[in-house]
C-alpha cells in the first residue's frame, strides 16, 4: 500500500517541528518539509488552508494536523 502524502510546514527553530521530523525519520515516513521562515508563499498557503500561523502544521493526504499530535499522526498513517 502506498504511503500517504505528508507535507510539514515548519521552521528550523521550532522544537516541535524538529521532534516531528525526527519521528518521521525514525518511522521511515517520507515527508516534504516546507520552511515557512524562508518561503512566504508557503506561509500564506498554510494559513489559507488551516487558519494557522504557528508551526508545525502537518498535512497528511491534505488533511491538516496542527502541532505534533503523535496519536493523530499514527492514526492517519496507520502506524
Amino acid at each position: 500500500m502506498p504511503q500517504a502524502k505528508v507535507i510539514m510546514f515548519s521552521t528550523p527553530t521550532c522544537s516541535f517541528c524538529n521532534t516531528a521530523k525526527r519521528y518521521f525519520r525514525e518511522n521511515k515516513i517520507r515527508f516534504t518539509d516546507v520552511d515557512v521562515s524562508k518561503d512566504q508563499k508557503a506561509a500564506i498557503d498554510m494559513q489559507r488552508r488551516t487558519g494557522q500561523t504557528g508551526v508545525p502544521v502537518i498535512l497528511i493526504n491534505n488533511k491538516p494536523i496542527v502541532g505534533f499530535d503523535k496519536n493523530k499522526i499514527d492514526k492517519m498513517l496507520n502506524l
